[in-house]
């Protein structure tokens, strides 16, 4: 009874943060709990809650749990890795995780960029990188016996590099011990220097995605200042002229206040630029402290936006209201929406 007591203690002791907070992260650097700080009601008009509109029915996801779930889940904790599934409070997570799948998210899961959307730690981790990481990543990869994995990382504006030399490693790390895996890698911008693309690209993967999240004129305020449209979109265009035998990707979410011409426009665009590959599903507000939700998009309308793209020149166009920029990507290959338009 005294070592339950203990226990209980212990746990007490703990510091819940909530949301918006400032906390000190485990390796001793500062974060901001879900990516954006909690308003000033006081000083902060535009804090005023906004409407909040009712979730409709085609939005439901699968309860996270079962074997195969637990069992993804132990893998990441005891190889100390990041999932976007977890840090991006991912819907799909009960799904993709069931299916023994998983969007590893290395260098931290903290980023040093403050996007408007997304719940991914906001802060400065000083030059901080898990030495380990690649070759945990890769033993992840082998335990699971996974034939495809995404590896997504957060921004690292505080390295020189952006964490491209590490993003790489971690690639070729994979390619060593899983040469039959295929790697999808969704990375960062890496302030579009060429080089450092370059690097990323020449790692051995088999698709590189960069996202554009939203039409130009939203791109500020949904995205960090430090991000660009132009960037994002130069950044595809160098990887695919560079190494045309490597697919590209990126990803818009809908919903955010968008119009139907800007969506053709954005894919016009993407096009310009030789990208293969297009996703696009739903915003979804992760707390009250991002930016709200302008609508719903129907699932006709994401079929229709399907079809826009395609006829476009697209490979595939993976268009749905819980579709994410990694959702079921080992499919993407099969050219029917992967699987959702059965």
């Amino acid at each position: 009874m005294k070592d339950n007591h203990s226990a209980h203690e212990k746990i007490a002791a703990i510091p819940v943060v909530s949301s918006g907070q400032k906390y000190k992260t485990d390796v001793g650097f500062s974060a901001i709990k879900d990516g954006v700080k909690t308003k000033n009601r006081d000083t902060d008009e535009s804090n005023e809650d906004s409407p909040v509109l009712r979730k409709p029915p085609w939005l439901r996801a699968k309860m996270p749990g079962g074997g195969k779930f637990n069992a993804v889940r132990d893998n990441v904790r005891e190889n100390r890795l990041a999932t976007v599934c977890e840090e991006s409070k991912c819907p799909n997570i009960g799904e993709c995780w069931t299916a023994g799948t998983a969007t590893i998210m290395v260098m931290g899961s903290v980023c040093t960029r403050a996007c408007r959307f997304c719940s991914v730690d906001t802060g400065n981790p000083n030059g901080w990188l898990d030495p380990q990481e690649p070759l945990n990543t890769a033993r992840s990869v082998e335990l699971m016996d996974l034939k495809y994995i995404v590896i997504t990382s957060v921004d690292r504006d505080d390295l020189e590099d952006g964490g491209a030399a590490h993003y790489a490693a971690c690639v070729k790390a994979i390619k060593e011990l899983r040469p039959q895996t295929a790697v999808e890698a969704l990375t960062p911008d890496f302030d579009g220097r060429e080089e450092l693309v370059e690097l990323v690209v020449d790692s051995g993967l088999e698709v590189f995605a960069q996202n554009v999240e939203t039409v130009r004129r939203l791109t500020h305020p949904v995205r960090d200042p430090r991000a660009g449209y132009e960037q994002t979109i130069e950044v595809l265009r160098h990887a695919k002229k560079h190494r045309p035998s490597v697919l590209t990707k990126t990803s818009l979410m809908l919903g955010l206040g968008e119009l139907e011409s800007e969506i053709i426009q954005t894919m016009d665009d993407l096009r310009k630029a030789n990208v293969d590959i297009l996703t696009m599903g739903q915003y979804l507000r992760p707390t009250k402290n991002h930016l709200p939700i302008d609508r719903y998009v129907t699932p006709d309308e994401f079929d229709l936006y399907r079809q826009w793209g395609l006829e476009r020149g697209f490979l595939e166009v993976v268009s749905g209201p819980m579709v994410r920029s990694s959702y079921r990507a080992e499919r993407v290959l099969e050219l029917n929406n992967v699987g959702l338009s059965q």
